[in-house]
């Protein structure tokens, strides 16, 4: 809103009756702001938009409240960063490509996967690890559930990371997945050949309003987090081609359920 109406950090600070300091803490997220400040800076920047206002005091709100604070300590900020977008979007869409999608896995298969980290953790870092991944599933276990979309290619369903037994019981887990209400999966086969974002693993989550959507990349460092309308827009044609690559549902359960019988 700032960078938009063209005020400094110092010019806003001014308006706003605070230094410079304050303004880029509450911008980068190391402070916290009232609804009331929130919205007298969007008074000051003159914006527009107030569906993104009314959004955003909302979130003020609810900010350090999560179940993710009590892992604090002991995982990442990006762990953190990614278990709190899961936890407030409105729509999910994820895109694996190795890998099932954290939200669906087995505990048997999650903790296969962190035994299979560089440098190696210790059994209590991946129990913690385990654990946490396993509470993610909140999103998708509450009542309503939050709507999510599974774009999960072929590569993923015959990785046997917990060995074969383990990965039958996963896709069995997955295929039930598919039968829930509020969750669609998808299987890209192979035999689509390449498809746009194949490098990807990403989430893209929806906010209240689309200025608030958050992309969150996968990466060998943590999950990334991009909200730049370019990025979004970027990855929104990328989730859009894939999803129209991939199998419907129904087709895509039956894919997992042969797959499964030749493991």
């Amino acid at each position: 809103m700032r960078e938009h109406c063209g005020l400094t950090v110092a010019d806003a600070g001014k308006e706003f009756g605070a230094d410079r300091t304050r303004i880029s803490n509450i911008e980068a997220g190391r402070i916290g702001i009232s609804a009331e400040r929130l919205r007298t800076l969007a008074n000051i920047y003159a914006c527009p938009d107030p569906e993104c206002v009314d959004a955003l005091a909302r979130m003020t709100e609810e900010r350090g409240k999560g179940w993710w604070e009590e892992y604090r300590e002991t995982l990442s900020a990006g762990a953190l960063d990614l278990a709190e977008l899961e936890h407030h979007a409105v729509r999910l869409t994820v895109l694996q490509v190795v890998y099932i999608p954290g939200l669906l896995q087995t505990e048997e298969y999650a903790r296969s996967l962190f035994g299979q980290t560089v440098p190696e953790l210790s059994p209590m870092d991946v129990q913690r690890r385990v654990s946490f991944r396993m509470q993610r599933k909140r999103v998708i276990e509450r009542d309503p559930a939050t709507p999510c979309t599974f774009v999960i290619h072929e590569a993923a369903l015959r990785m046997l990371f917990p060995g074969a037994e383990g990965q039958r019981r996963q896709l069995e887990r997955l295929a039930e997945m598919g039968d829930h209400d509020a969750i669609s999966v998808r299987i890209i086969p192979f035999a689509a050949g390449a498809f746009p974002g194949a490098n990807s693993s990403l989430t893209y989550a929806a906010g209240p309003v689309p200025k608030l959507d958050t992309v969150s990349l996968d990466t060998a460092h943590g999950s990334v987090p991009l909200d730049a309308e370019s990025h979004l827009e970027n990855y929104r044609s990328i989730l859009l081609r894939t999803i129209k690559t991939s199998l419907a549902p129904k087709e895509s359960r039956d894919f997992i359920h042969k797959i499964a019988k030749q493991l």
